[in-house]
């Protein structure tokens, strides 16, 4: 089955027909899914805390749940909010790996691999608080953050990705405002 590139319109919210011809696993249609999604799941799980040097096994992994998992979905959400509770769970992951190699490695006296840090890879000062900032948050209000000012997803689009109601985020976005705000000037302080 051909499949045409797809239209604005399709890329905002897919088709019931372009997910069926996905999850009938045509190979142009998956390629058309990764190129007009890769870029989002990959942004998403840098700002949820993925370093660069393990964001393409991270992308992977969300994508093959995607590939997985795409007959299961039932549409109740968009597509693109689904991707974002995938990308959510693999960066969870990523981060219980981390903690118990960290463990391990301090358990049996050796050193783990090391995580370059934001300010190794990334030689722009705004990135770096951007970096730290997020660093400072919880994972409620990181999520919240960065669906809302780094994503511009609506508070109940968050809602729904977050599985908590609207009122919380509002709250957690408050505090997150807050913390962010105060580290960026606690560092412009020590400059």
């Amino acid at each position: 089955m051909a499949v045409s590139p797809l239209s604005a319109t399709s890329v905002a919210a897919l088709s019931d027909a372009a997910l069926a011809q996905y999850v009938e696993g045509d190979d142009f249609a998956w390629t058309q899914l990764y190129a007009v999604h890769g870029q989002t799941a990959r942004s998403f799980l840098r700002r949820l805390g993925v370093p660069s040097e393990s964001l393409d096994d991270a992308c992977q992994e969300v994508f093959l749940e995607v590939f997985r998992y795409l007959g299961r979905f039932r549409g109740e959400s968009s597509f693109k909010t689904w991707l974002y509770r995938l990308c959510i769970t693999q960066a969870r992951r990523f981060r219980r790996r981390r903690h118990v190699i960290d463990t391990l490695g301090r358990l049996l006296s050796w050193e783990p691999p090391s995580y370059a840090s934001s300010k190794s890879l990334d030689s722009d000062r705004a990135e770096q608080l951007v970096e730290g900032a997020l660093n400072q948050l919880n994972e409620g209000e990181r999520l919240v953050f960065v669906l809302y000012e780094l994503e511009g997803a609506s508070g109940s689009e968050i809602a729904s990705v977050a599985a908590c109601p609207e009122a919380t985020v509002w709250r957690r976005l408050h505090y997150a405002r807050k913390k962010f705000t105060e580290y960026v000037r606690s560092c412009e302080d020590q400059s």
